[in-house]
Formats: C-alpha cells, structure tokens, sequence
C-alpha cells in the first residue's frame, strides 16, 4: 500500500470544494491500494514521467507516483481548463 501526501494547493481546494472531497478521498484510497489500475479515470502525463491526472466530475487532481519511497503525491487540483496553466 501506498502512503499519499496532498499539497497546500489540494488542501484549499478541497476545504473550498467539500462536495467533491468525499469523492476525492473514496479515489485516493483506491489508488493507494492499486496506483495502476483501471477502475478509475487516470492518464498518465504525456511529458512528464510517473506523471498522472486523476479525472473526478470537471476537475482534475494531477499527482506523481514515486516508487522507491511508495509515495503518490498530489501536487494540483482545479478546473480542467485551469490545472494546466499552473505547470
């Protein structure tokens, strides 16, 4: 299993966001369980390695695995148009 840290930026958003935080939490426990399976709505980052985006209603949480200190690490929250830009 797992051990998932969140940033400052995904605290806020989820302290501002509460309807999509249960979501959010029921997803992170699935992915600390199993980071590579397919029952959720992940990508991998196209030009970043061990780079994912998680998927939940019109947002999007962009998070890095790092296998040798079994960490996922969710560095971004916001908007699907917005995520991005904050790179």
């Amino acid at each position: 299993m797992y051990r998932v840290e969140t940033s400052k930026i995904v605290d806020k958003f989820l302290e501002k966001h509460r309807d999509i935080a249960i979501r959010y939490i029921n997803c992170v426990d699935m992915i600390s369980i199993s980071p590579f399976s397919n029952h959720l709505n992940i990508k991998p980052l196209k030009w970043k390695d061990n780079h994912y985006r998680l998927r939940i209603w019109k947002y999007r949480f962009l998070y890095e695995i790092i296998e040798n200190k079994i960490l996922i690490y969710f560095y971004n929250a916001d908007s699907r148009w917005d995520v991005y830009k904050k790179l």
